[in-house]
């Protein structure tokens, strides 16, 4: 089945079969993962869209696809409108449109293993309102039209030496059942593969650009664990790394363990946000006490150690030689005409492969030229690659996987002369950046709070931009990592010391440009006493920012000197370990400027 067309029908052959009026398909796995193997990558092959978040629904007489404002362009190019209707959630959510559009008495379909317990039941009483069932399916109706659906992968998990983590195996253990007695739980079921990896200290190649390995655990109140993994993953090297106080049970074995736990009356830590609804109603079921609680890895993992933070430093800085090394060329060849987005690509992918420690991607690189660089989670391709032009801007956000840490970094420059306009744009967005980067907040502080200072430079000329300004970041681990954020809704989680988050305010006109400028930052501590505990962010990421497209006007003499002093150690940092062509360049590209 070729084409989007044959594959819906197939579905809806398969709804009629199994007497479902429709059925929802999230862009999720198993483990609640923003990135999925791509085995799990069911929206992409039912609809065409390859962006990282969004929804489908198809009913037996139409369909739609719901995502945020980061895709309206990409939904719009990738989506057959003819096959499917194609929304902004926040504008026409998903239930909504079910409620419209299927009939009252409709049993609708949805997969317990890819969605969380408090979707599950915000969306049968939704739909319970307007006189629709939401059923619970055995086996994804996708998986069984998908006849060429990809196996799971099957490497090997990798062992992620101590000395790098900064904290063992067993230490971890000893931190999570100190959080389990407090909570009065036995037990804690562990499904999000980032936190499975480091609890156990493994990584694996399972996911594209994210380094786990495809597993579920189970931690008990004793500091023993249980890992549940395809027995085809395990080396002997693992099995000795793990120890006897893990035991390693096939993948399988997750539900039925779980119900055994049920069975035993066992008081269990679940997370409403990341288990999967069939993990709440497989112990439910079996009789377990349920106790409600954050995954208790998830701000552990967020406070990065001092082996963290130090791996992530030097590896910020490795990664920032490839970036000035990148732009030096890029700068030398866009005017001639020579260069497209793909090349772009895979040039700054060989700077970064002279780097030491480098295992892969962290995401897949948006090279957006022109236009291109106003989708905000643009994707190169063959169809749509386009050329830097002169006169244009150009806009790259990459970032890399060293065995120390992870990088994520974005800059914007113009190929040529840039207009009054674009200055105006990207200084604006500067201005955000520096004011975020420079804010100091008291202990408890969420990033909710700190979300408007980026923007407030935007907000006063009536601009804005649909995404959040910051992300955690994790050790080697995923560039999208909870539950840190800084965003205007949502993110109540006070920013603690140890936490990486970016740093990415941006603007984008539809159809000519688009611009951001992003760096990582650490939460650490103001030195010297004062009243409360207070916090600041420390740079990391170490990269010129385009001085072509600064309006020097726009900046505040603390702004201007910001980005002179951010500049003159880039060149100390970065500069010994650029190439000699690239000396120069940054040497100018870093050099102060004046009013």
């Amino acid at each position: 089945m070729a084409s989007h067309a044959d594959r819906l029908a197939a579905l809806r052959t398969e709804l009629e079969t199994r007497g479902l009026a429709g059925f929802i398909v999230p862009l999720t796995d198993e483990h609640m993962s923003e990135y999925v193997g791509e085995y799990a990558q069911r929206l992409a092959w039912l609809t065409g869209f390859t962006g990282s978040a969004g929804n489908g629904v198809a009913l037996l007489d139409k369909a739609a696809v719901f995502v945020d404002g980061r895709y309206t362009i990409q939904v719009a190019a990738e989506v057959d409108a003819s096959l499917f209707e194609r929304h902004h959630f926040e504008a026409n959510p998903l239930l909504k449109w079910i409620c419209d559009h299927a009939p009252a008495g409709s049993k609708i379909g949805y997969d317990p293993e890819l969605a969380t317990i408090a979707w599950e039941e915000t969306a049968r009483a939704k739909l319970a309102d307007a006189g629709i069932d939401l059923v619970a399916v055995d086996g994804n109706p996708v998986d069984a039209v998908w006849a060429d659906q990809p196996a799971e992968p099957l490497a090997p998990a990798m062992v992620h030496t101590t000395d790098r983590a900064g904290k063992s195996p067993q230490e971890k253990r000893a931190d999570i059942a100190k959080a389990l007695k407090e909570k009065k739980a036995d037990a804690a079921v562990v499904t999000m593969l980032d936190s499975v990896a480091w609890a156990f200290n493994i990584r694996g190649t399972d996911v594209r650009n994210t380094p786990v390995t495809h597993a579920f655990a189970l931690f008990e109140a004793d500091e023993s664990a249980t890992l549940f993994i395809n027995g085809a993953k395990v080396t002997d090297a693992l099995r000795q790394h793990l120890g006897n106080t893990v035991r390693i049970e096939p993948r399988e074995a997750f539900y039925d363990t779980l119900a055994g736990l049920g069975q035993a009356g066992k008081a269990v830590l679940v997370d409403r946000g990341s288990n999967n609804a069939k993990v709440f109603k497989t112990l439910g079921d079996a009789g377990a006490k349920l106790v409600d609680g954050r995954d208790p890895c998830i701000l552990m993992k967020a406070r990065k150690n001092a082996a963290e933070v130090a791996g992530s430093k030097d590896a910020h800085v490795r990664d920032g030689a490839a970036i000035s090394e990148f732009l030096c060329w890029l700068e030398g060849e866009a005017p001639k005409g020579t260069v497209d987005e793909l090349i772009a690509v895979d040039t700054l992918w060989k700077f970064r492969q002279k780097r030491e420690l480098l295992k892969d991607r962290s995401f897949d690189t948006i090279s957006g030229a022109g236009p291109n660089g106003a989708i905000v989670h643009y994707r190169v391709n063959e169809k749509t690659n386009r050329p830097l032009k002169m006169d244009e801007i150009f806009l790259v956000d990459s970032g890399a996987q060293y065995l120390d840490g992870t990088t994520d970094i974005t800059r914007t420059v113009i190929v040529g002369t840039p207009t009054a306009e674009m200055k105006d744009r990207f200084t604006r967005v500067l201005k955000g950046h520096i004011g975020l980067s420079t804010t100091r907040f008291p202990k408890g502080t969420p990033g909710m709070a700190l979300d408007a200072i980026a923007r407030r430079p935007l907000w006063e000329a009536g601009l804005d931009y649909d995404h959040g300004t910051g992300h955690g970041v994790g050790s080697y681990l995923a560039v999208h990592e909870g539950p840190q954020r800084i965003a205007k809704f949502g993110t109540d989680i006070p920013l603690e010391e140890g936490m990486i988050l970016s740093n990415e305010p941006g603007y984008y006109k539809e159809g000519a440009y688009g611009i951001r400028i992003e760096n990582l930052v650490l939460v650490k501590k103001v030195a010297g006493e004062h009243e409360r505990e207070i916090f600041e962010f420390e740079n990391l990421t170490w990269a010129p920012i385009d001085r072509n497209l600064v309006d020097v006007d726009l900046l505040t003499d603390a702004e201007l000197d910001w980005l002179n002093a951010y500049h003159a150690e880039v060149l100390a940092k970065v500069g010994p370990l650029v190439d000699a062509t690239t000396k120069p360049w940054l040497e100018a590209a870093t050099a102060p400027i004046s009013r």
